[in-house]
């Protein structure tokens, strides 16, 4: 029997989710929630981009949603610029007995140590409320920071230090709030983007540093941060809107925790807006974008992984890649114990239920 799901949020990720929860017999679309006025009564093919009429059409908020009665619910309304609302939402479906996977809050990929014990506690007790689960992943933080790495780690004899890369080429990358607002692109050197006021990446990335330290049986005394950016050479425009002259058009930056003193698990992006920005950071292997992982050790590992789409770019490819690894969760995490769940609770995800073989 098909699973029911709900979708909320039809964003960047949300549409995308919804494109497979459409065309996966796995599951069986009942409901779909937005936040966006112009989005309600259309149909979910419409806003997953498919030329299918599903006949389950987009309703404002939650309440349909959970009056539809889904075994779970996909979650990817913005969560970066509202943590606490994607909180309380989580929180509200969990008490109504419905299980859900999702891309955000970002901060439930693994709270301990990172969230607020009491925020924690509120959302254990919608859990057990509803006798339901929340798993909440993406890309990084996500497989790229969890997944992969502690698998790596597995065939090593020896682990002295790990460290994840996000390198990208943002230009073509569409989403103007967290291009904008969250990361700073196009503002004056001299401000400093919400996203790099103190606390803000040991808070957004601690989750990832945390769950490959408990992975590896290790704890993490310390959360260090560190960034810095590159001014735009000239002034031209990318997906996301205008870059002028002399403001921030490629930024570095790092969230590290010791072990020791010693920076031991690190996570590094690199996103530039131009490719020719700041050859000397590091560079993706190929294309305009790249997640690595380095592992120092016995043996050691330098790993690219290189996302790439039909329908679209590096930027697309990854986004893709995190609403696959979200949709293809749903069978373990309905299996699962009530709770925050996270990548170290559920079985190793092994791809069952995508085969469709070769095409013509």
């Amino acid at each position: 029997m098909a699973i029911r799901v709900a979708q909320v949020g039809t964003g960047n990720a949300g549409s995308l989710t919804l494109r497979q929860l459409i065309t996966d017999e796995r599951f069986d679309l009942v409901a779909v929630g937005v936040s966006a006025a112009d989005k309600v009564g259309r149909d979910a093919g419409e806003l997953a981009g498919l030329d299918v009429v599903t006949g389950v059409t987009a309703t404002l908020g939650l309440d349909e949603t959970i009056a539809a009665a889904p075994d779970c619910v996909v979650y990817c309304a913005m969560g970066d610029t509202r943590p606490v609302e994607a909180t309380k939402d989580v929180c509200r479906l969990l008490e109504a007995g419905i299980d859900v996977v999702g891309s955000a809050p970002g901060t439930l990929q693994y709270p301990w140590g990172t969230m607020p014990d009491q925020v924690i506690d509120k959302v254990e007790a919608a859990a057990r409320a509803g006798d339901a689960s929340v798993y909440i992943t993406g890309v990084d933080p996500g497989f790229a920071s969890d997944l992969i790495p502690l698998a790596l780690a597995s065939t090593c004899q020896r682990v002295e230090r790990i460290t994840c890369f996000e390198l990208a080429d943002y230009a073509t990358y569409d989403g103007a709030e967290v291009m904008f607002d969250l990361m700073g692109f196009g503002k004056p050197l001299t401000e400093t983007p919400r996203l790099f006021l103190p606390g803000v990446l040991g808070f957004a990335w601690g989750t990832a540093i945390r769950m490959m330290a408990a992975g590896l049986g290790i704890e993490v005394e310390e959360i260090v941060e560190h960034w810095e950016a590159e001014p735009a050479p000239e002034s031209y425009d990318i997906a996301a809107g205008r870059i002028e002259e002399g403001t921030i058009a490629a930024l570095k930056f790092s969230i590290s925790g010791l072990v020791g003193g010693k920076p031991v698990i690190v996570v590094e992006h690199v996103t530039r807006t131009r490719d020719d920005l700041r050859p000397d950071w590091a560079r993706p292997s190929a294309g305009g974008g790249a997640y690595r992982v380095e592992i120092t050790g016995e043996p050691s590992y330098t790993v690219d992984i290189v996302p790439s789409s039909e329908h679209g770019d590096h930027n697309h490819a990854a986004i893709v890649a995190a609403c696959g690894r979200i949709v293809n969760s749903i069978p373990d995490v309905l299996a699962a114990p009530a709770g925050i769940r996270t990548t170290l609770d559920l079985p190793l995800p092994t791809g069952r239920g995508t085969f469709v073989g070769q095409r013509p």
